[in-house]
């Protein structure tokens, strides 16, 4: 499959969501703000994100006015279903009330998962070949190694933020965080016979794995 404009744009708008976890573990010891701060910004942001999906299910012309604004952005089923920013939204919400206390989780598993899952993406539409349950191998591997070198390369050098973890992960615990991200986003979850969105479980799922890891 062919990758279009439209699919970069999409990566490139959830490249925004970096703000969240730069968010939940900088700006609190930064600015000497509580550490629940972040929950109740991310809170406020996820419920205005939500109001408007229902606003546009609900009248055509604001439909109509975000399709305008971001329809070059969205998949087609997005259309009359809610878009991953706001499940990306949620799980940083989610990410920050259940690692209040251990930010730097809240931190690695949603950076980790929105750059790994954008690799996984571009690499699948444009090089995946083999293919299981609408997602590549390629993609998943591009997703792992994305992944490793973010943990094992790239967080060491980020400010004070592996300083729980003795300075840096082991080779060992980088390689079985990498895996349970690659993993968790390949290996959708089902609620009954629903698919659940990724953006909204892998950076819990992955910040719980890394809290027992």
């Amino acid at each position: 499959m062919k990758l279009e404009k439209a699919e970069i744009l999409r990566k490139l708008l959830h490249l925004f969501a970096l703000t969240m976890p730069f968010g939940i573990y900088y700006i609190p010891n930064y600015f000497g703000l509580s550490k629940w701060f972040p929950a109740i910004t991310l809170g406020g942001v996820f419920i205005l994100s939500l109001l408007t999906e229902i606003l546009r299910f609900k009248s055509p012309v604001i439909q109509k006015i975000f399709i305008k604004l971001f329809g070059s952005m969205m998949r087609k089923k997005e259309e009359f279903s809610i878009t991953g920013s706001t499940y990306i939204i949620c799980s940083g919400f989610l990410c920050s009330v259940i690692f209040v206390n251990r930010p730097e989780i809240a931190f690695i598993s949603l950076f980790s998962f929105i750059i790994a899952d954008a690799a996984a993406a571009l690499v699948g539409i444009e090089f995946g070949r083999i293919k299981i349950r609408n997602k590549s191998l390629e993609g998943s591997f591009a997703c792992f190694f994305t992944a490793f070198v973010l943990v094992y390369f790239l967080f060491p050098v980020f400010p004070f933020l592996m300083e729980n973890f003795g300075g840096a992960f082991s080779l060992e615990a980088s390689i079985k965080i990498s895996f349970i991200i690659a993993f968790l986003e390949f290996y959708s979850l089902k609620f009954f016979k629903y698919d659940i969105n990724d953006n909204l479980y892998v950076p819990v799922l992955c910040g719980l794995a890394i809290s027992f890891v």
